[in-house]
């Protein structure tokens, strides 16, 4: 670095002055190289951000069921031993039925009722529950918790009798609070394996709920068509 001098009536003193000739060309190349980076290091995140919002926007799924489950037409499946009826397929619902209106309530009790002495109950985080009591003990602490204030939606894809006495119900579902979601906007996909048991009720002696990741199906399908089902392509 060069100086030059001042004279002042207190005598001379040196001031610094800017590097100049090639001094100066490392300090600037290093310059000019941050803001390269910090550019491109902008336009990665903003190209990150807006392809994920993309895919956000176009992964509702074409499927999105029936509000009503009596609004689904069943396969009434006929065995050996009989066929399911349209009668049946009231029982069901009304059997799904009160199980929202339960969970409305937060009656953990009333909840558990709906399943059979030893139901399987798995959760979209892998939780395994085992049995009548055991589901309703987990759900009452939920209720006073994590999905306090919450209600239950569902939106009915299919429902499936295998011969009188078994149905299996799929659905697309999620808790909420205030406004019911749109059908796009439930998260979860469901399945429900009812029994009629010997007093007459249809009752949930299975249930196993998985966690939609949108962004990931809607990525997985750009990338190998082939794996899409056949109702989404």
């Amino acid at each position: 670095m060069r100086t030059t001098t001042t004279s002042t009536d207190a005598g001379t003193t040196a001031e610094p002055t800017a590097p100049t000739g090639p001094a100066a060309k490392p300090a600037t190349r290093r310059r000019t190289v941050k803001r390269i980076l910090l550019g491109g290091t902008l336009v990665t995140v903003l190209a990150a951000a807006g392809g994920y919002f993309w895919l956000d926007a176009t992964s509702d799924p074409k499927v999105l069921g029936k509000a009503e489950c009596t609004a689904v037409t069943p396969s009434l499946t006929a065995t050996a031993s009989g066929r399911a009826t349209t009668g049946d397929q009231r029982a069901v619902c009304t059997t799904l039925r009160a199980l929202t209106d339960a969970w409305g309530r937060a009656d953990a009790t009333g909840y558990g009722e709906q399943f059979t002495a030893d139901a399987t109950y798995t959760t979209y985080v892998g939780t395994h529950y085992q049995g009548r009591q055991d589901i309703a003990d987990a759900h009452r602490a939920l209720f006073g918790g994590f999905v306090e204030g919450t209600g239950l939606a569902d939106s009915f894809l299919g429902i499936r009798f295998y011969g009188p006495d078994t149905a299996v119900v799929t659905s697309r579902g999620d808790t909420y609070k205030g406004a019911r979601p749109s059908a796009a906007d439930l998260t979860k996909t469901q399945t429900y394996t009812l029994v009629r048991e010997g007093d007459g009720h249809w009752r949930i002696a299975a249930f196993h709920n998985t966690k939609r990741q949108n962004v990931m199906e809607r990525l997985s399908f750009l990338w190998d068509p082939a794996t899409a089902p056949e109702a989404e392509k």
